[in-house]
């Protein structure tokens, strides 16, 4: 659980309109994504907000990243959220604490890409095609797969004896997207599966490189694979 000194630190960063106590749910979440949190906050000096709503809305994800006034707003909703661990529920609650701790990592790709300026920027030589709509669903499906293997880098460098248990997680994931037909598969922004058969064992980052470069690496291939 996180320590009671620790609670008010984490509700000064929420938003204004959160003023109760965090719930049991909420408390186990922020602990398991702590490590994330403070690796952003303290050694990458990403401008990260964390906001806990009062009362999830309908079709909410437990947890996501939005970017405001060059800030990153990372938003838990979970209270009222009846579905909100479902993406857990195939983990033994044992390791629902690695999971979740991946989840952060991913969207705290997503903050270090916005801070960076690439939001929806593809490294020179990766061309884009299609209509606009169809553009901007490939843009975000790649972001969606450089943030999954920036999850995968973060587990291998942190965790890497449950590397294989968070990798086959996300995939079973990520598994409704890729066996979606063509034509729905073509328009799914989380369809990531290419990225993530990239790295079916840790040993496919190279540790010498930074957590970022690891996953840009790997990200670069998918995309020189036709992603």
């Amino acid at each position: 659980m996180i320590k009671r000194t620790l609670i008010p630190l984490l509700m000064l960063s929420c938003s204004s309109a959160f003023a109760a106590e965090l719930t049991s749910m909420e408390t186990s979440w922020l602990t398991a994504g702590l490590s994330v949190i403070n690796y952003a906050k303290q050694e990458l000096r990403l401008p990260v907000d964390i906001t806990v709503q009062p009362q999830a809305h309908a079709n909410d994800v437990p947890v996501a990243l939005g970017y405001h006034d060059g800030r990153c707003k990372l938003v838990l909703s979970l209270r009222g959220n009846a579905h909100a661990e479902d993406i857990l529920a195939s983990v033994p609650q044992a390791r629902r604490a690695l999971m979740i701790e991946a989840m952060f990592a991913h969207e705290i790709a997503h903050c270090w890409r916005y801070a960076q300026g690439a939001w929806h920027q593809t490294p020179s030589g990766f061309a884009q095609g299609g209509t606009q709509p169809a553009q901007t669903l490939q843009q975000t499906r790649r972001e969606e797969g450089f943030a999954d293997l920036v999850a995968l880098a973060w587990t291998q460098q942190r965790h890497p004896q449950h590397y294989a248990d968070v990798a086959a997680w996300m995939r079973q994931v990520r598994a409704p997207a890729a066996a979606a037909t063509n034509a729905a598969a073509a328009v799914d922004t989380h369809g990531t599966m290419a990225w993530l058969q990239l790295a079916p064992t840790g040993a496919a980052f190279n540790s010498r490189l930074s957590l970022f470069d690891q996953a840009g690496s790997l990200w670069r291939q998918g995309l020189a694979n036709g992603e």
